[in-house]
């Protein structure tokens, strides 16, 4: 069957597109930040500008990514729970997309500042690379705002999987499970940051639910049945 055919294989392979959200945090943040160090961060950018730039570039696909695997979703899904199916789409789609393209203006800012505009030229290095590092800051405590979403979303999809009658049920528990992760992770790196290394290694095993609902998708698919047409053609039969 092939995937225009198949509405869910298509979503599974536009929810694979979510992964433009980890390069950012993989070779950008493990990479060229270094925390407690702005002059080394600073240095850092200034010699990998295009990839610091990339990281830019791959958190805003990251954003339009999520509405489209979002509305993807939604046309497998809806006829489950339309309310539901809205729901999923405004935590998992519109609000990740909205804070993924404001997040995105604190690289900005942290570039602009280690490129040394001249409208900057005021400010000494030392004080131009702490407020670039400051901007860093920030767009991690954005990332972790965004995480709240990104468990938020999974309670209704996770729900919509389970009452439906073409994805195995288990599949849609992983999935609140998993959100319940995420979830737990923001709060934890929001209220008591200096534990939420601690509470990610322990929550980590939680968060394959996303992982073998998207690889279902791509390999098996899933093609919502019309029930309600064909139980309007019954009664019309009758």
């Amino acid at each position: 069957m092939g995937s225009s055919h198949n509405p869910g294989r298509v979503a599974g392979f536009l929810y694979l597109l979510l992964g433009f959200s980890v390069f950012r945090p993989i070779f950008i943040a493990g990479k060229l930040i270094v925390r407690d160090n702005a002059t080394a961060t600073a240095r850092n950018i200034a010699t990998h500008e295009l990839m610091f730039r990339t990281g830019i570039v791959t958190d805003l696909l990251a954003g339009i990514s999520c509405i489209f695997a979002a509305l993807a979703l939604y046309q497998v899904l809806k006829d489950v729970d339309r309310k539901l199916g809205v729901l999923m789409v405004i935590l998992g789609g519109l609000m990740p997309c909205i804070i993924d393209f404001l997040n995105v203006l604190n690289d900005v800012a942290a570039l602009l500042l280690v490129r040394g505009e001249p409208v900057l030229y005021g400010l000494g290095k030392p004080q131009r690379d702490a407020l670039a590092m400051l901007f860093l800051l920030v767009h991690d405590h954005g990332f972790l705002i965004n995480e709240v979403f990104a468990g938020l979303w999974l309670l209704p999809f996770g729900l919509l999987v389970f009452r439906s009658v073409f994805i195995p049920r288990l599949m849609g528990l992983g999935l609140i499970v998993n959100g319940f992760a995420y979830v737990v992770i923001a709060f934890t790196g929001l209220l008591v940051p200096q534990y939420v290394d601690r509470v990610s290694r322990i929550v980590s095993p939680c968060l394959i639910g996303e992982g073998v609902v998207m690889v279902w998708l791509m390999i098996k698919g899933a093609r919502p049945q019309q029930r309600p047409a064909v139980a309007a053609s019954s009664i019309g039969a009758a």
